[in-house]
């Protein structure tokens, strides 16, 4: 359902305002890129700094213009269950294909909370949702017997972002949920390994910036392809480690700055980048000529 290249799409501002015009024209740029489908106001697209009407407005910005053409995946989460499903309906209202619905942050609920919180939402949309899982910036992982619980459950729980950064733990949940269960990685770097072991695909970061690589890598990978496939995860490795020298989405921002002309504003409490790193990124993308 959600196998692929799909793009956690940045939300890019101007004068504190969402730049609907250059949204539009990433989008474009994914479908001409061959990308599966995107994923708005998720982690990359700033999402605890949107209003809700902005919420509500930029996924159904991406779904106007997507058209069909690819699926779109909005980014409903929250570490409150009620807003959570609020949003998640909101999407689903605008003609959403699914849900990213990222584990409750700040709050570290118990295995038992996380269950109840994902299941509540399951049980308010129709919508093919996925979990996300990224302990990283949540404090808490969504365990493995979570997972299958949900997975056993709720029939429109159907896949995983990791973000755990652990090749293991695909691993481990592949022995856990249904063979139709999808694993999808949540990091760029990750996806060759991950697809080895069982992942289907990837919500990425990097093909914001290069949709076409991005899509041509996950393709070899799932066609068994993988020398083909190293060889160009070699070459892309660069800009998977650059996009992340701070805070994402301030690198990818700026990268889309030097290849598309859109602003690299960030919303505090995140900042663009300084020192030396604008031209660590601008050299990024002129080794895989990116820049024109």
């Amino acid at each position: 359902m959600f196998a692929g290249t799909h793009t956690a799409l940045v939300t890019p501002f101007r004068q504190g305002k969402v730049d609907y015009e250059g949204f539009r024209q990433l989008i474009e740029d994914q479908i001409i890129g061959g990308v599966d489908g995107i994923v708005p106001v998720g982690t990359t697209g700033e999402s605890p700094t949107l209003s809700h009407q902005e919420h509500r407005e930029v996924i159904g910005a991406a779904v106007e213009v997507a058209a069909g053409r690819i699926k779109v995946v909005g980014g409903t989460g929250s570490n409150s269950t009620d807003e959570a499903i609020a949003l998640t309906q909101d999407a689903e209202k605008v003609g959403a294909d699914g849900a990213l619905v990222v584990a409750p942050y700040y709050n570290k609920p118990s295995p038992e909370g996380l269950y109840q919180h994902f299941l509540a939402i399951a049980q308010s949309t129709k919508l093919p949702i996925i979990l996300y899982s990224i302990p990283g910036r949540c404090g808490v992982e969504i365990g493995t017997s979570v997972v299958a619980r949900l997975a056993q459950d709720c029939p429109n729980i159907v896949a995983i972002k990791e973000a755990g950064g652990s090749v293991e733990r695909v691993s481990q949940l592949r022995q856990v949920v249904p063979e139709t269960f999808e694993i999808i990685s949540g990091d760029d770097s990750l996806t060759l390994p991950f697809i080895a072991v069982g992942a289907v695909g990837v919500i990425s970061v990097a093909s914001n910036v290069a949709p076409a690589l991005v899509s041509q890598l996950v393709r070899m990978a799932r066609e068994g392809r993988l020398n083909e496939a190293e060889h160009l995860h070699r070459r892309l490795y660069p800009l998977f480690k650059n996009l992340f020298i701070e805070s994402n989405p301030s690198p990818a921002k700026y990268a889309l700055f030097l290849t598309q002309g859109l602003s690299p504003d960030v919303r505090l409490p995140l900042v663009e980048m300084s020192g030396d790193h604008p031209e660590l990124i601008r050299q990024t993308l002129a080794e895989l000529d990116l820049l024109s």
